[in-house]
Parts: structure tokens; C-alpha cells; sequence
């Protein structure tokens, strides 16, 4: 057959439509010693097969359930991608997801996240799954695979979208939270350490409102640019968390009876999930101090308390709902793994109003005595 007047036609590669299949392989290659890093009993964290192994036995279940839970880090990832940050937003990721196994007595296991560009950039790319690792690391889950996407026409410039998948396991009969919870039991709540990744989208408004840069100096923290001081990472709490609960017997025989992580919606959203309809909860708003990002917040945006308390965690990251008997040596066992966990309510008899947690039209609003203060 003849070939054209005007020469052969030059193959279209998949590179030349924007997808660089060398670039993927060679993260791979770079983030090997990342997931061997984070290696634990059930997984050996070897990378490059079409699906992660984990094995139960070996981690030293008998008789578990399993536990999923996947997140993203909402709008907090613009302010990486805008600013060239991208070392921590690995952990947000990994906290999101761990920290909702923990609160129904779970440990995590392993996890894998999924990693979506316009153009892959090997470098930003390991800096995230650098951050990624280091969550696992905290949590003491393995990394044990993932997905890179590269998807040209679909993400612009330098734009990538994270989302991770966790999973863990409770044995049979120690899933939290515990169907005893009582009137007069306490709430003990674990300190945030900032806005942690839901919010964001408010954020990013009211620092445009203020016209602030991200390289400014933070209105709450001189010290920090603006950029650096909201992507400060999300608290993972699974270590101390677990070692309470084995220190004090489990989940069944504890004084722990329900977890609660605060993410979106606030303390005003989850914690009456944790909450049988028998009870509802009040909490002592002066009991702790708010870091001064909140206080900033409700400033700048003429933020009723009631909005701060639905849309961030004001300051408590984890909850804990006690037996009352029990509290004070939880608190002692709390402060040894370097939590500094504070009493910030009670469980009381349902008076008031339904709660608008989601999936929980049974549950009681949580009720607020005091004001809320902030640091600074």
C-alpha cells in the first residue's frame, strides 16, 4: 500500500494527549520507601501489584469486624495547591479517615488514597504521599497502595484532587459506642490543633474579605504566614485513644462507653450521633479555651456562637463519653500519652430541641452553658 503524497503519519502517543505513563512509573519507584516505612504486622507494604494484601490473623485478630471509612481534606487543599505547600496535606488526608475508625473502637489497618492531576508532577506528588505516610505512621496503619490519575482537560494547571480510604478492625462485641450511656456520665474532650479540614470554603472567603495574602502574616499567629498557620495538620488520635481503651479493659469493660470525632458540623452535630435517644448532652463552653484561628474566624465573619459551633470544632477535636466514676483516672492515663484532655460536660435528661445530626432524627440537641473563649 502507498504511503501519502505527503510522507507517513506520525503516531498520536498517549504522552502526546497528556498522559506520561514514564512520569507515573518513576512515582511508583519514589514512594516505595515511603510505604515500607509505614509497614506493620498483616502488611508487608510492597508496592506495584493490582491490589494490597493485609492479613487479619497476623495482626493478631480473632474474631474482628471490619471497618471502613474514606475522606477528602475539602477546600484546605486549594491553599496547598495555591501556595506550592504540599508536605502536610498527606496527613489531613490520612487523620480524616482514621480518626472516624477509632471512635467505634477500631484499629486502623491499612490505607490507600487516590491522587488526581492535569499533569503529573512527580515532585508535588511525592511531597503528598510523603504526608500521606507520615499519617500512617502516626496512626500505625500500613500504606498498602493507591491510584495516581493522570486526567489532562479535566484538572487545570497544577490542580490535583486527594480522596483516602481507610480500613480497620474491632473484635465482635467491643464496637463503640456502648448502649449504656447514662445520665450523669462525662464529657472529656481531646484538643484540636487549629481548624484541622473541614471549614475551609468559609476560611478561604473571609480571608478574601480581610485581603489578605496567604504569604501575609496571620491575623491570630505573626509569627506564621497566613498559609502556614491553616495548613497546620490535623490531630490523628488513634494511639492515645487505643491505648486507653487497652489500658482500661476495651471498649466493653472501660470506662469509654462512645467517641466522638468532630469534624463538619462541629460539637453542635457529632456528638448527639454517639447519643442513644434516652440522653441528651450539655457542655460547659468555658471549660476550655479555643485556639485564637477561631477567634479570628467568628472577628471576620461576624460569626454567631452557634454558627462557630455547627461549622467548626472550636477547639475539641475528639470526645469522650465516660462513666463519671471513671473519669478522672482516664484523664490521669490521657496526660501520660501527651494529651491534654479537659472535662467540657455531662450527659443530662433530654430537654430542648431534636438534634439535625445526620441520620440521628432521634437524637437530642446538645445544649451550651457559658460563652465560648479563644487564646490570644
Amino acid at each position: 500500500m502507498s504511503q501519502p503524497a505527503d510522507g507517513p503519519a506520525r503516531p498520536i502517543t498517549y504522552r502526546d494527549s497528556g498522559v506520561d505513563i514514564d512520569a507515573g512509573n518513576a512515582l511508583v519507584e519514589a514512594i516505595k520507601g515511603i510505604a515500607r516505612s509505614t509497614s506493620r504486622a498483616g502488611a508487608d507494604a510492597a508496592l506495584g501489584g493490582f491490589g494490597g494484601l493485609f492479613d487479619l490473623k497476623r495482626a493478631g485478630f480473632r474474631d474482628p469486624i471490619l471497618v471502613a471509612a474514606n475522606d477528602g481534606v475539602g477546600t484546605k487543599l486549594r491553599i496547598a495547591i495555591d501556595t506550592g505547600r504540599h508536605a502536610t496535606i498527606g496527613i489531613d488526608l490520612v487523620a480524616m479517615c482514621v480518626n472516624d475508625l477509632v471512635v467505634q473502637g477500631a484499629e486502623p489497618l491499612f490505607f490507600l488514597d487516590y491522587f488526581a492531576v492535569g499533569k503529573l508532577d512527580v515532585e508535588t506528588a511525592r511531597a503528598v504521599v510523603a504526608g500521606i505516610g507520615d499519617g500512617c505512621k502516626q496512626a500505625g496503619c500500613a500504606l498498602i497502595g493507591g491510584e495516581t490519575a493522570e486526567m489532562p482537560g479535566h484538572y487545570q494547571g497544577g490542580d490535583y484532587d486527594l480522596a483516602g480510604f481507610a480500613v480497620g478492625a474491632v473484635e465482635r462485641g467491643e464496637i463503640l459506642p456502648r448502649p449504656d450511656i447514662v445520665i450523669g456520665d462525662v464529657i472529656i474532650g481531646l484538643p484540636s490543633s487549629g481548624v484541622h479540614s473541614n471549614g475551609y470554603s468559609l476560611v478561604r472567603r473571609l480571608a478574601a474579605e480581610e485581603k489578605l495574602g496567604w504569604d501575609a502574616p496571620a491575623p491570630f499567629a505573626p509569627e506564621l504566614s497566613l498559609a502556614d498557620a491553616l495548613l497546620t495538620p490535623t490531630r490523628i488520635y488513634v494511639k492515645p485513644v487505643l491505648a486507653a481503651l487497652e489500658a482500661t479493659g476495651g471498649a466493653m469493660d472501660g470506662p469509654i462507653k462512645a467517641l466522638a470525632h468532630i469534624t463538619g458540623g462541629g460539637l453542635s452535630e457529632n456528638l448527639p450521633r454517639v447519643l442513644p435517644p434516652t440522653v441528651a448532652a450539655a457542655v460547659d463552653l468555658t471549660s476550655w479555651r479555643a485556639p485564637s484561628v477561631f477567634g479570628w474566624l467568628a472577628k471576620a465573619g461576624h460569626l454567631p456562637e452557634t454558627e462557630m459551633l455547627r461549622t467548626f470544632n472550636c477547639g475539641i477535636g475528639m470526645i469522650a463519653v465516660v462513666a463519671k466514676n471513671e473519669a478522672d483516672g482516664l484523664v490521669r492515663l490521657l496526660h501520660e500519652w501527651g494529651e491534654a484532655p479537659v472535662v467540657i460536660g455531662e450527659i443530662t435528661a433530654p430537654t430542648g430541641e431534636r438534634s439535625s445530626a445526620k441520620g440521628k432524627g432521634d437524637a437530642w440537641a446538645v445544649t451550651y452553658e457559658g460563652a465560648l473563649k479563644y487564646t490570644g
